[in-house]
């Protein structure tokens, strides 16, 4: 539904939407040809990830372990591994100092805001001194908690690794030609200043990226979701690690890559997504300036609509926490999205495993989402 009948690309608004909207999408779940539910999502499965050209990153890389220290009751671990193409990967692990045996697990995806200089640190705490514009960034996001941390003491190992394009695997400077780098450098990279400036040149950068990614025949979801699936193996793998209990979820940018991930690998057992549900409608007519390029697969949305992504993990638990006046979303097309995942729960005959929430205020995951969030966790993955 388009806001006060304009759209964000004028007269054409209505002509595209309509070209996905004759009917249902061709492989929706809702479609009464699908009678069964596993012959479904076999076709509906491949087709997305046909869609989505998710490349191969290879082998199994190698962990290489920093550093272990024990701050606030938690053991964190700094580790990173090689992927065939750029930078390590960072990540942190964090755990109840002390646990024995093996634990459920969460794989916990930061978020996106316009910040790619930062990735991992967005939604942790080391004690080991904390930058001031993230003291500033949870403080905005998450009402001053960093979320990782707070899941972890509840008896969960849960891991938070750097996405595709942000921090340790950000573009630097010193990699791209002198003529794109508007006279940056990545010297005192720490200073405020050198960070906004860099958060500038890489949201520019963001449509350079996309389009070289689809001339390589990929996506940014399917990196996306290819780079996360290497860090479950890599969490699975763990010996502290009940691999049946994991779930994984994150706000924002972090709900997109939870979309793909719980959608797209069933040995997330339990998903949360928060912060990115809607529509293709909305993005057609009313919000795809509010996001970035990292959201979309060409030709996807003729055979599922946004939320069916996600739904293509049902019957596996699912909760899709909102807020109610996020700038990102019109909430009518929020609640559409509600909707569809709650009709193919439904078909399915899974009703109770699905729920959405919707919160007051603007694009957050406050301390009452949280702990919602963290209620339907301990309710699906310590039972």
């Amino acid at each position: 539904m388009a806001v006060n009948g304009q759209s964000i690309i004028g007269p054409y608004g209505p002509w595209v939407d309509g070209l996905i909207k004759d009917s249902l999408p061709k492989f929706s779940y809702r479609n009464p040809s699908f009678t069964n539910l596993e012959q479904w999502k076999a076709l509906a499965l491949d087709r997305t990830r046909e869609r989505m050209g998710i490349p191969d990153t290879g082998p199994l890389p190698v962990v290489t372990r920093h550093d272990s220290h024990v701050h606030d009751g938690l053991e964190i671990e700094s580790i990173s591994w090689q992927l065939p193409y750029g930078r390590p990967t960072q990540a942190l692990v964090l755990k109840p100092a002390g646990a024995k045996g093996k634990l459920p697990a969460i794989l916990a995806f930061h978020d996106h805001g316009g910040n790619k200089y930062f990735g991992l640190r967005k939604i942790t705490r080391t004690g080991k001194g904390q930058h001031e514009l993230m003291v500033e960034h949870q403080d905005h996001y998450y009402e001053g908690k960093a979320w990782a941390n707070e899941i972890a003491k509840r008896g969960y190992v849960v891991m938070v690794s750097d996405a595709f394009t942000f921090a340790s695997r950000r573009v630097m400077m010193e990699d791209v030609p002198d003529h794109l780098r508007s006279g940056l450098t990545d010297k005192n990279s720490e200073n405020a200043g050198n960070i906004a400036a860099y958060n500038d040149w890489a949201g520019n950068h963001e449509h350079i990226m996309a389009k070289s990614l689809f001339c390589g025949g990929t996506t940014w979801p399917g990196v996306f979701f290819a780079e996360d699936k290497v860090a479950l193996d890599l969490l699975l793998a763990r010996p502290d690690v009940d691999e049946a209990r994991v779930g994984c979820g994150g706000l924002s940018g972090g709900g997109l890559r939870t979309v793909m991930m719980a959608g797209l690998d069933h040995r997330i057992k339990c998903a949360v997504c928060v912060g990115f549900m809607s529509t293709w409608t909305d993005f057609i007519l009313n919000k795809s300036y509010t996001h970035t390029w990292m959201t979309y697969v060409p030709r996807l949305p003729e055979e599922l609509d946004f939320p069916e992504i996600l739904g293509l993990r049902v019957p596996l638990p699912t909760l899709v926490l909102n807020d109610k006046e996020d700038q990102l979303y019109t909430l009518p097309e929020m609640e559409k999205a509600d909707k569809i995942l709650a009709d193919i729960y439904e078909k399915a005959g899974f009703s109770d495993n699905y729920k959405a929430s919707y919160y007051p205020g603007p694009h957050k995951f406050d301390a009452d989402m949280q702990q919602e969030a963290f209620s339907w966790w301990d309710k699906w993955l310590k039972a």
